[in-house]
């Protein structure tokens, strides 16, 4: 269980921060970018769900909690260290849960004739917020994955949930519709 009595450390006031390990590293590592910008899309995640309610936001309540393994999952290299093997991981359960979710909310929407602008409701425009700064964190992770051991579930899991969020503010737009995209339509 996690206790925090203190807010501030100063620990990291020269610039460095801490990972779950210990080891310290500069705060614009791409390790710390990586979790940080997954951190981001959770808070933007929060946002969305001011706008939501039912099936829609337990389902984000659950991504919330995902994005916190997952930022516990990055914020411990795979370094074959005994913290290392303890360490809570992205399961393969969690991408399949979100495959179930993506496909139940599909199903109730209509194809695409044309590509989707963000907007839309209160909601759905947050979604894709969310979904723009989740893609942001999988290209951080894939970089990181270049030097780094990066769990295969982690970066399928951040994959995944940026369909997941796309749907989602579909799904937030179903009763007034998708805006979509008019290829050309202010050419003059």
């Amino acid at each position: 269980m996690v206790v925090l009595n203190r807010i501030y450390t100063r620990t990291g006031d020269k610039g460095d921060t801490a990972l779950g390990s210990g080891k310290r590293l500069p705060k614009y590592d791409l390790r710390i970018e990586a979790y940080g910008t997954v951190d981001e899309t959770n808070a933007c995640v929060g946002v969305a769900r001011l706008a939501t309610t039912g099936d829609l936001d337990e389902m984000l309540a659950r991504v919330q909690n995902d994005l916190f393994d997952l930022g516990a999952d990055l914020c411990v290299p795979e370094d074959g260290s005994e913290i290392a093997k303890k360490a809570l991981r992205i399961a393969e359960a969690q991408v399949e849960r979100l495959e179930r979710e993506i496909d139940a909310m599909n199903e109730k929407l209509q194809p695409l004739r044309s590509f989707v602008l963000p907007g839309g409701t209160p909601a759905a425009a947050n979604l894709h917020v969310a979904r723009t700064v989740c893609r942001r964190a999988e290209r951080l992770i894939v970089k990181l994955g270049e030097s780094e051991t990066i769990s295969a579930s982690a970066i399928k899991y951040t994959n995944r949930l940026s369909d997941f969020l796309f749907v989602a503010a579909r799904f937030a737009n179903s009763s007034t519709g998708d805006v979509l995209w008019v290829p050309g339509a202010n050419r003059g």
